[in-house]
């Protein structure tokens, strides 16, 4: 019996239309612009830029500069020239001993860097007097004696 009866529920459940309901709205209608073509951007071709710089050129320059100031006594300069592989300079400063120390160099090729060191003046070594003494920090001894306590 229970056979019979899930096979009627069964039919019923087929035979039964299928009702589906219309909705009473209408869906949002999506907005899409009607497109608008630009033609496309016109590149124009790349630069032409000057060829690149060839490096196998001979270094040629020529510096110098100087410092004096009396405020601070720093005096110091530099001066260098070059043409190809042929370097010469001189460089100076003042020494706290009040000489002037000189170098010139050379170098040329593969022969190095070859210095003279020189030195104009003489030096002077001032006896050292500090400028400030400070008093002393100490406190006299008390100038009463104590009395025992007898108890």
């Amino acid at each position: 019996m229970k056979v019979v009866l899930a096979l009627t529920l069964v039919g019923v459940v087929l035979a039964a239309p299928s009702y589906r309901p219309t909705p009473s709205y209408r869906p949002t209608p999506s907005y899409r612009p009607t497109p608008s073509y630009t033609p496309a951007p016109s590149y124009r071709p790349a630069p032409s830029y000057s060829p690149a710089p060839s490096y196998n050129t001979v270094p040629q320059y020529n510096f110098n500069y100087a410092v004096k100031d009396d405020y601070s006594g720093n005096d110091f300069g530099h001066e260098e020239n070059r043409d190809g592989y042929n370097t010469q300079g001189s460089y100076y400063v003042q020494l706290p001993d009040g000489r002037l120390q000189q170098v010139t160099y050379t170098v040329n090729g593969d022969s190095g860097y070859v210095a003279q060191v020189s030195y104009q003046g003489e030096a002077q070594y001032p006896h050292y007097q500090p400028s400030y003494s400070p008093a002393p920090a100490y406190r006299p001894a008390p100038s009463y004696t104590p009395t025992p306590a007898y108890g």
